[in-house]
C-alpha cells in the first residue's frame, strides 16, 4: 500500500507537471495534494514496517513528539487543500466568468500558503497542550500504531475534562469548519448545476468531475474526524487501528488513482507521457 500511495502521488505531480494543459488551479492544488500525502503517509508506515522487521515496537518521546508534529502538519494540509478545491471548484461551476480573476496564480500562491500557515496553528495549539503538562509516566504505551495528538492526549497528566475541551475545539476549528466551507461549496454547485440549460451530458461530466473530490473528501473526513472525537472513548485498539489505517494509509493510496481512472484530463496526459516513453 505505501509504495502504491508513493507511485500513484509521484505520477500525478509529474504529469500536472509535465504538460502544460494542466497547469491551472485545479491541478495545481491537486499536485501539492499529492505532494502532502506523501509525507503525510511517510509519517507512519515507514515505522510501522521497520517495527514489524525488528519487532521492537518502541519509539522515543522525542521521536513520538515528532512524529506527531509530522502527522499534524500533513494531515492538516491534507485537509484545508481539500477545501481549497472545493473552493476552487466552487468558483469555477458558479462563477465562470470570474475564474481566471478569481483564482489567478498569486491567489493560488496566497491559498496554499494559508493552508500551511493554518497547520502550523494546528500544531502550535497542540504542541502548547502536550508540553504544557509532562507524563506521567518515564514508560509509556501507545494503543496505535503511531503517535497521534489524541494518544498524547491520553498520555499528558491533565483531566479528562481539560483534554477534551482542547481535542473539540481544535477538531471543531480545524476540521468541521472546513468540511462546513466543503458542504456549503458542493451545495451552491449542486444548485448551480440544476438550474443551468446545459445538456445532461454536460451535467453529468461536472458531476464526475466533482464526484472523484467527493469521494476522497467523505473517505478521509469521516475516518479522521470520527477518530478524533472519539478518542475520548474507550475504543479498542483493534478498533482504533483499523479506523487510523483508512485516513492515514487508504486515503493517500486511493487519492492519484481515483483522480486519474475519473479524470479525462490526467489520462489524455497520462497517455501522453506513456507514448513518449514508449
Amino acid at each position: 500500500m505505501y509504495i502504491l500511495a508513493l507511485f500513484g502521488n509521484l505520477l500525478i505531480i509529474l504529469t500536472v507537471s509535465s504538460d502544460s494543459h494542466l497547469h491551472t488551479p485545479m491541478y495545481f492544488f491537486l499536485s501539492n495534494l499529492s505532494m502532502v500525502d506523501i509525507g503525510f503517509i511517510s509519517t507512519t508506515v515507514p515505522k510501522v514496517i521497520v517495527d514489524i522487521q525488528t519487532h521492537c515496537p518502541v519509539i522515543s518521546y522525542v521521536g513520538c513528539l515528532t512524529q506527531m508534529s509530522l502527522f499534524i502538519i500533513f494531515g492538516c494540509m491534507d485537509d484545508m487543500l481539500l477545501a481549497v478545491m472545493a473552493y476552487d471548484r466552487f468558483v469555477a461551476i458558479c462563477h465562470p466568468l470570474y475564474y481566471q480573476v478569481i483564482m489567478n496564480p498569486s491567489r493560488c500562491c496566497v491559498l496554499l500558503v494559508g493552508c500551511f500557515l493554518l497547520s502550523f496553528v494546528d500544531l502550535l495549539m497542540h504542541e502548547v497542550a502536550v508540553l504544557n503538562f509532562s507524563n506521567c509516566e518515564d514508560i509509556f504505551e501507545i494503543s496505535n500504531f503511531f503517535c497521534g495528538p489524541s494518544e498524547l492526549f491520553k498520555l499528558a497528566c491533565f483531566d479528562t475534562f481539560t483534554s477534551n475541551i482542547v481535542r473539540y475545539c481544535v477538531g471543531a476549528l480545524f476540521g468541521l469548519l472546513p468540511i462546513s466551507g466543503i458542504i456549503f461549496s458542493y451545495f451552491k454547485i449542486v444548485s448551480s448545476i440544476l438550474r443551468s440549460s446545459s445538456s445532461s451530458n454536460g451535467k453529468w461530466k461536472t458531476f464526475s468531475t466533482c464526484g472523484s473530490h467527493l469521494s476522497i473528501v467523505c473517505l478521509f473526513y469521516g475516518t479522521a474526524l470520527g477518530m478524533y472525537f472519539s478518542s475520548s472513548l474507550s475504543l479498542s485498539p483493534k478498533t482504533n487501528a483499523v479506523a487510523s489505517v483508512m485516513y492515514t494509509v487508504v486515503t493517500p493510496m486511493l487519492n492519484p488513482f481515483i483522480y486519474s481512472l475519473r479524470n479525462k484530463d490526467i489520462k489524455t496526459a497520462l497517455r501522453k507521457i506513456l507514448s513518449r516513453t514508449l
